[in-house]
């Protein structure tokens, strides 16, 4: 995982907070003029079997639906163009797609895939190893389009028949298959080979092997219709898919509430009053857990580098009031483990079953400060053995209320152990290059999350992923190095036994409770609410057949064919 990881994230974030203040459409009008409904003969309103959706305010859309270009457009991946395997991001169970069959080599130094006959593109050509080939070569001439980092690991990639495809590595690493397989968009070979740089290629008239084709594109919405030669053509009961275009939350937020959406992603406070309770029967929400919210510390900097002042810095916070207040009761108290629970509990290590944050403690947390050799000034503020004040900058982004609220939820915490901190709260491209680069003290964060705790641990532990200060880190923003971490990633990544990894995930659990590299705060919720109106079948708690955002590719597709018109 790299900073696509990140970038996902980021995604979803844009859609807390009041970004953008300008209303660009009243959608009910939009929707007028798009048929929104018509009238049976029995007087009542009938659906046209069409889904609404939002995956956030992103502003007017532009003619972009390359799949490896930046900002393309919802729905260009899962709905048009899909990937080999589906990999549940909650079970990490494996479900064959335009892959039949993977198998790794005995020493996991081969990865082959069988892809499936009688697949054809929306064009009616006819879908083949070849077209894979195709397109993971094309990350090794295009380096900028290979976000996965596949090539790191690539040898080679060839077809041995019209359905076998053969990856040669250069050294072990199996969590590609949930990259290569996974999250990997396959393109066709007969219409990609003289496109260019495919980071570049807006591809206007998409051709893919998914459920939906584009059926018309306007500035304000997206309109895609059902695929008749999709290969699982009799499981997909949506016959279009409607992508409204928003430039702020408040815009969104009343369309919503208005019941003119069937399915977005939103935070806002207003959820029970304005949305839940204007239509209890239909209007529905679930905000799994997909990442944590975390406190990064510069572990470059003293006193950063001393665990117990790491230590210190977490029992003092209020993790319940940030879960209560700031996250309005949306997003629960993360684990001290790094694992997000429940989805992960198979690899909770038994010694920390009844472990969790508990309420702040001052004088445990002043204690350790002076364990570590600080000392307090007349002012009440902690100096170091030089005289400096343990007074820091704590970033965050401007205009994300949730997490400028929890940043000053930190303040209050630490000033009474003895730490001052200023809320630096900065623009998003400022933001992202302090951590990227390491010009900061203290920063709230997250990175992305995958089908199991590896991913998250690799994100944020692995040197690899790390950089010295003034170099790009890709998701080891706070610098954390640690020989033990590393041979236990090292652990996870080359082996397939279920056993063996699950004991190297619980050797980073104890990494994570013991040396507090970054403090976990609070789960970052992936925000998704839903009308049973016009649709059923919904993933909830109860069915996580997928993780539930429309902004979550290839969930999104696995959720619309799970989706019938109501009754």
């Amino acid at each position: 995982m790299t900073l696509r990881s990140l970038t996902r994230f980021f995604k979803a974030k844009k859609n807390t907070g009041a970004l953008l203040t300008t209303l660009l459409l009243v959608l009910g009008m939009v929707l007028a003029a798009c048929g929104g409904g018509t009238s049976n003969g029995s007087g009542q309103n009938a659906h046209n079997n069409y889904l609404t959706i939002s995956t956030g305010p992103t502003g007017d859309f532009t003619k972009n639906f390359g799949p490896y270009t930046p900002n393309a457009n919802p729905g260009t991946v899962g709905m048009v163009y899909e990937t080999l395997l589906y990999v549940n991001g909650f079970s990490g169970k494996v479900t064959p797609w335009l892959a039949t069959d993977y198998k790794f080599s005995s020493d996991n130094k081969t990865l082959t895939f069988t892809t499936r006959k009688n697949v054809k593109w929306s064009d009616g050509q006819p879908f083949s190893a070849d077209d894979v080939v195709f397109t993971l070569n094309m990350f090794k001439q295009y380096p900028a389009t290979d976000t996965n980092g596949l090539w790191n690991y690539f040898d080679s990639v060839t077809a041995s028949d019209d359905n076998t495809v053969v990856i040669a590595m250069k050294k072990v690493y199996t969590p590609i298959l949930y990259s290569v397989g996974g999250t990997t968009w396959i393109v066709p070979k007969h219409l990609w080979a003289n496109v260019g740089d495919p980071s570049k290629y807006t591809n206007p008239t998409p051709v893919g092997t998914g459920p939906f084709t584009l059926k018309s594109f306007s500035p304000q919405l997206l309109d895609y219709t059902k695929n008749p030669s999709y290969w699982q053509a009799d499981q997909l009961k949506v016959n279009e898919l409607r992508y409204p275009s928003y430039n702020s939350n408040q815009s969104l937020e009343l369309d919503m509430d208005k019941g003119n959406l069937d399915w977005v992603s939103l935070f806002t406070p207003n959820l029970q009053k304005g949305y839940i309770d204007r239509d209890p029967q239909h209007n529905k929400y679930w905000f799994p857990s997909g990442n944590n919210v975390s406190l990064y510390m510069n572990l470059t900097k003293a006193p950063f580098n001393n665990v117990n002042v790491r230590k210190a810095i977490s029992i003092a916070l209020d993790r319940d009031k940030m879960f209560h207040v700031a996250e309005s009761n949306f997003e629960p108290v993360a684990n001290p483990t790094g694992l997000i629970l429940p989805a992960q509990k198979d690899y909770l290590n038994p010694e920390y079953q009844n472990l969790t944050w508990q309420a702040p403690n001052v004088s445990q947390a002043t204690q350790l400060l002076e364990s570590a050799g600080l000392k307090k000034g007349s002012d009440g503020i902690y100096v170091d053995k030089d005289g400096k004040k343990l007074s820091f900058n704590l970033n965050v982004v401007t205009g994300w209320s949730d997490w400028v609220t929890m940043c000053q939820m930190v303040n209050s915490d630490l000033k009474a152990i003895g730490i001052q901190t200023n809320v630096n709260a900065i623009a998003y491209n400022s933001y992202v290059n302090a951590l990227n680069t390491g010009s900061f003290d203290m920063s709230i964060g997250s990175v992305g999350s995958g089908p199991s705790p590896f991913y998250t641990y690799n994100n944020v532990l692995s040197k690899a992923k790390s950089a010295p200060i003034g170099g790009t880190a890709v998701s080891n923003y706070e610098r954390w190095e640690d020989p033990t971490t590393d041979s236990l990633l090292t652990q996870y990544s080359t082996t397939t036994d279920p056993n063996a990894q699950k004991q190297a995930i619980q050797g980073l659990e104890k990494i994570m409770v013991e040396q507090v590299p970054v403090i976990t705060l609070v789960y970052g919720a992936d925000w998704n609410e839903y009308s049973t109106k016009n649709f059923t079948g919904w993933p909830t708690s109860d069915n996580p057949y997928a993780v539930p955002p429309p902004w979550q590719y290839p969930d999104a597709a696995i959720v619309i064919l799970h989706l019938s018109p109501a009754q």
